[in-house]
């Protein structure tokens, strides 16, 4: 399979990569405009905007929007993320261009009706409640915030209620004219695609947007801090950030295979040793997330209120441990579930699509497969070892606590736990 490129002259890009034998394709628009390009005070509005990008076009109502792409049975639909906004739609091949029409229509003809304003605010205020009422939703808001204080990575995506409420006409239509340029637009798709025909079609549809300069957000630092929220529930949640490598930088793979033998399956460690063993959770895992500039590997459990200090304790412990003796085994274990994840994700034209993307918001190119599986490879032993030292050790932590953790150990003191 074979990923093409184009760049129109207004610095609109096209990346595509047929899929052979498939009669559907995935396409999209990726906008590198997300929550950490709002200012303060604009906190929420690109989630807004999503919403609002299928409330009504100049051509389209909204529910003619919807019905375009469901009478050829089509789904559409988009997300708001940290660092990009997504639009996308899932079509048969015939009706790609029709789907590209859709997508293109939402993003530079959108109404911004104020009833339509009105009834998507009370959505969304009904989402973000929603999301409070979630412990293990609104938990990680808690914990970005600890880790990024005063920056944009810090907030949440959907925004605080008041904001939300605040929002008006213009400052969608501000938010689009200041972050919605051809440069910072990708048009991606995967699957049953013709790579000049959609060129063509883009031409048309995106070629006359005027060049813009491209937003530069603010640095984000890692600095840690305590969240405790106290709380009746059935169960205390608990979660760790350190400071762990961005996504250009060189140990990104080291970090998500120490992430993966850790806490990312059942045979981890975390898992192993903390529900396995000891049976004091249901739910426990790490992760490693990765921005432009930073990153954070990330563990969760939920645990009783009894439970939440032993817990928490054990958990420092195993990373520390981790350190010493991780084993070849496991870091194969680990290497092998990120593979097999990489390349059973791209038997789907939606993964691919989205992976194309991100690939060029990353690198500015689609690096082949095969390379990245050999970085994968190429991460020894002793270097995963050396980050899970540091991350044990010394990188900057934060920690959010919600339910019945009064009891619960402070930052401080498992700080002085890795220290030991």
């Amino acid at each position: 399979m074979s990923v093409n490129l184009t760049t129109l002259d207004n610095g609109f890009r096209i990346v595509t990569e047929p899929m052979p034998g498939l009669q559907s394709a995935a396409i999209g628009v990726w906008v590198m405009a997300g929550a950490r390009h709002e200012r303060a005070e604009q906190n929420g509005i690109a989630h807004f905007l999503e919403h609002m990008a299928f409330k009504g076009t100049e051509r389209r109502s909204a529910l003619q929007i919807a019905e375009a792409i469901e009478d050829v049975g089509g789904y559409i639909n988009a997300y708001t993320s940290r660092e990009v906004t997504a639009y996308y739609a899932r079509v048969l091949q015939e009706d790609v261009p029709l789907a590209l029409d859709v997508v293109a229509d939402i993003l530079r003809n959108p109404t911004f009706d104020p009833r339509e304003i009105e009834v998507e605010r009370g959505v969304i205020l009904q989402e973000i409640g929603q999301a409070q009422d979630t412990p293990d939703d609104i938990i990680f808001d808690w914990l970005q915030e600890e880790a990024y204080p005063d920056h944009p990575l810090g907030r949440t995506i959907l925004g605080p209620e008041g904001r939300v409420q605040g929002f008006t006409r213009d400052d969608l239509v501000g938010f689009v004219d200041e972050h919605y340029g051809p440069g910072q637009m990708i048009l991606s798709a995967a699957g049953a695609v013709d790579h000049e025909a959609l060129v063509r079609a883009a031409e048309k549809l995106f070629g006359d947007m005027p060049a813009k300069p491209a937003f530069e957000p603010a640095t984000a630092r890692f600095k840690g801090g305590e969240a405790r929220h106290v709380k009746s529930l059935e169960q205390a949640h608990f979660t760790l950030g350190f400071e762990s490598p961005d996504y250009g930088h060189p140990q990104i793979y080291a970090a998500q295979i120490y992430a993966s033998a850790l806490g990312g399956s059942m045979s981890s460690r975390l898992f192993q040793e903390i529900r396995e063993k000891r049976g004091l959770c249901y739910t426990i895992f790490a992760q490693a997330g990765a921005y432009a500039d930073t990153g954070m590997m990330t563990i969760y459990a939920g645990t009783s209120a009894g439970e939440m200090a032993h817990l928490a304790q054990i958990t420092v412990d195993e990373m520390k441990r981790a350190a010493d003796d991780l084993s070849q085994e496991e870091v194969e274990r680990a290497r092998a579930q990120m593979k097999a994840g990489l390349l059973m994700g791209l038997e789907s034209p939606s993964n691919r699509a989205e992976r194309l993307a991100r690939m060029m918001q990353i690198w500015g190119r689609v690096p082949d497969l095969k390379e990245v599986v050999e970085r994968i490879d190429a991460v020894t032993l002793s270097e995963v070892r050396q980050l899970a030292e540091t991350t044990a050790t010394t990188a900057p932590a934060a920690m959010a606590l919600y339910g019945p953790v009064e009891a619960a150990p402070s930052l401080a003191a498992l700080q002085d736990r890795r220290a030991a």
